[in-house]
């Protein structure tokens, strides 16, 4: 318990904004003007700031003091990253606790407003080792047909994604290595996924996104690993979840050409939205193409190409978020949330609060309105009412009402 200054000060959220901000104790200090020892205490919770240097602390790490009075309540399940081993501890760590910002931020968002309900498939694998290939395609399969995207291409993921209830943040970590993490949150009953969008590209984002999907849906009761074979196992198995769901056995087998050429990968990439190197290892697993023949194939990509960058990256924009940004809107438009007070109700920035809901920049200083994703909490949905269109928008009910009932109290 805290002994003198602020009552009421979070030892856990100084912590985590150490984490977010990627501090160290001795930096914190440096900027706030006290000494090491002091943030020390802070962190501990054996001593509060007093008013004056609470003002200074949140001042320096950009959040409102109110926000370390807020109860730290964590609920994610530990997450899984898609990374190279290269990863630092502390840009996990950083990655960890953008996604538990964006998690307390949907949850205060379900005071007013109902989010899709979660459609995904059941699993309930207890360890990676007794997951199948032939699980991985059959959840992939299962997972389209929940959604009815049928046999082709997937349109736009990110919003199919978040018409079946999953929470999407993508933004720039400054962390190019780590191309995404998930977990499931507990209070809000629903994955949760974080992109990164420091590499800038469609393709790979689309398929970053399914294998933090496959995580999600294959991995839900099974702890992160904690030696290199196990994760990579799980590594591998989220891969093909993701070369399954965006390239159904049915739909890039009709494509494919009996030997393919790079000329013939780059026509299936613009159709199917995926890399020509993912679209190869898919046809490689499907034996549509041999170890020979892929091999060859990934010797003449590397020296016409590189190893990095394809022809047409240019060519498909990153897909982007929509849920929570439209959720902002939606309180602002119907008069339950003032536009400047956004970001105060939660005590971070406008800068913070744009990037986890995927606003522009500048928004919160902007009057303006867009097309509305969710519905208030006053009205529940059917399930059926809620769908794809072909179209890509997402259809929602909307009440003609300023303020819910929650928001009145």
């Amino acid at each position: 318990m805290s002994r003198g200054g602020v009552h009421g000060f979070q030892a856990d959220r100084l912590s985590q904004i150490l984490a977010v901000r990627r501090l160290t104790q001795a930096q914190l200090a440096s900027l706030v003007g006290v000494s090491p020892g002091t943030v020390s205490k802070w962190k501990a919770g054996t001593q509060a700031p007093e008013f004056e240097a609470l003002n200074r602390l949140a001042s320096v790490v950009n959040v409102t003091p109110d926000w370390f009075m807020q109860p730290y309540r964590p609920s994610l399940s530990t997450p899984l990253f898609r990374s190279n081993a290269a990863a630092h501890v502390a840009a996990r760590t950083m990655l960890e606790g953008r996604l538990e910002w964006a998690e307390e931020v949907a949850c205060g968002f379900t005071e007013f407003v109902d989010f899709p309900d979660v459609s995904l498939p059941k699993r309930e694998f207890q360890n990676p080792e007794e997951i199948t290939q032939e699980d991985i395609e059959d959840s992939a399969d299962e997972c389209r047909k929940l959604w009815r995207l049928g046999r082709g291409p997937v349109q736009d993921l990110a919003l199919a994604v978040e018409s079946a209830g999953i929470l999407l943040v993508r933004e720039e970590t400054g962390i190019p290595q780590i191309e995404g993490l998930s977990g499931w949150s507990s209070r809000l009953g629903r994955p949760c996924i974080l992109l990164s969008s420091d590499k800038d590209n469609g393709f790979r984002g689309r398929f970053d996104l399914a294998h933090e999907l496959g995580h999600c849906i294959l991995h839900k009761h099974i702890e992160r690993a904690t030696n290199r074979d196990r994760y990579n196992m799980m590594e591998k198995q989220a891969h093909v979840f993701a070369g399954a769901f965006l390239l159904p056995a049915d739909g890039i087998g009709q494509d494919a050409p009996l030997h393919p050429t790079l000329d013939d990968l780059l026509i299936l990439k613009r159709k199917w939205g995926v890399s020509a190197a993912a679209i190869l290892m898919r046809l490689k697993a499907l034996g549509l193409v041999d170890d020979d023949e892929a091999t060859n194939l990934f010797k003449r990509r590397s020296a016409r190409w590189g190893s990095k960058a394809e022809p047409g990256d240019e060519e498909r924009a990153p897909e982007r978020p929509r849920l929570l940004g439209r959720t902002v809107d939606l309180l602002v438009r119907e008069g339950v949330m003032p536009l400047e007070h956004v970001s105060r109700h939660f005590g971070l920035s406008d800068n913070d609060l744009e990037m986890i809901t995927a606003l522009p920049v500048g928004y919160f200083k902007t009057k303006e309105k867009v097309v509305t994703l969710t519905r208030l909490r006053q009205e529940k949905v059917p399930s059926k009412e809620r769908k794809l269109n072909p179209d890509g928008d997402y259809q929602a009910k909307v009440l003609n009402l300023s303020r819910g009932e929650k928001a009145r109290k």
